[in-house]
């Protein structure tokens, strides 16, 4: 347990609380909306790898502190990342190194399908890209009635890329995704419900929290091996598929996300105001 401990310390992004074989984690920013920046992407997959290794660990719940889940990427904190990507010509070595880049946040995402506890979403408030990204990677969902869901990155000119694109056609049919996918549209708690994305509505934020913490303790008191074994079956019909759908979507940001479309919505976010698409 030393080792787990210590691997789980200083987080900046990220509390873990383990208590009854469950372990919660929660999303802390620092963005505002719990909006997910470097140290986000950095600490995800050392949380839950460390987490899954854990034999006392049967059941994972992850959630939001304050209102709300989470308002997706942290466009200020990683901008500076791409900005050789963003800017001037975009030739093969910036563009190898954003497709490196990308493919490191899809392992982030990844890391809680791929491991063998099973992980509970307990969503309230904003889920907006990245939030919905991760929730998809969940095995189950659960949502407070003011929840609000929304994979809005063609909104901001770019193609979603880390996971909500592979997974949400399983999760909700190829119809509801490509409507979410192709309109950018925010759909509340109930739509959500009805459409599949979380299998349950609570009455508000605590509810939900219970509810998942309810459903993390029945899951925890079955057969450890046998929970473990029914995750692994189950993602072998889709993490593979998954996995080839996520390699085409980075080579193919890593090629044509750069336009002008994608700085006009950059800008048009710093300014707070409606971005004007042309195109280009």
């Amino acid at each position: 347990m030393t080792d787990s401990a210590d691997a789980l310390q200083d987080l900046k992004s990220l509390t873990v609380r383990r208590a009854d074989h469950v372990a919660e984690v929660t999303l802390t920013g620092p963005g505002k909306g719990n909006a997910m920046g470097p140290d986000f992407w950095r600490e995800l997959p050392v949380v839950f790898r460390t987490l899954d290794a854990d034999p006392a660990v049967r059941a994972i719940i992850v959630t939001g502190s304050g209102a709300h889940f989470s308002y997706g990427l942290d466009l200020p904190a990683m901008l500076p990342t791409w900005a050789e990507f963003l800017h001037g010509e975009s030739l093969a070595a910036p563009r190898t190194g954003f497709l490196d880049e990308i493919r490191s946040l899809q392992d982030a995402v990844s890391s809680i399908a791929a491991i063998r506890t099973p992980v509970i979403a307990a969503v309230s408030g904003w889920c907006i890209g990245g939030g919905v990204d991760v929730i998809s990677a969940a095995d189950i969902r659960l949502a407070s009635a003011e929840a609000k869901f929304s994979v809005r990155e063609v909104k901001v000119a770019i193609v979603a890329d880390l996971g909500s694109l592979q997974r949400l056609g399983g999760i909700i049919g190829e119809g509801n995704l490509r409507e979410l996918a192709l309109t950018g549209k925010d759909i509340d708690a109930a739509r959500a419900e009805r459409i599949g994305l979380v299998n349950h509505v609570y009455d508000d934020q605590e509810s939900v929290l219970a509810a998942a913490r309810e459903m993390a303790a029945e899951i925890a008191a079955n057969p450890p091996l046998v929970v473990r074994g029914v995750k692994d079956v189950l993602s072998v019909n889709t993490e593979q598929q998954v996995a080839a759908g996520l390699r085409y979507v980075a080579a193919w940001n890593s090629a044509f996300m750069p336009s002008k479309d994608l700085a006009e919505a950059v800008q048009a976010f710093m300014e707070r105001r409606a971005p004007e698409y042309k195109g280009e």
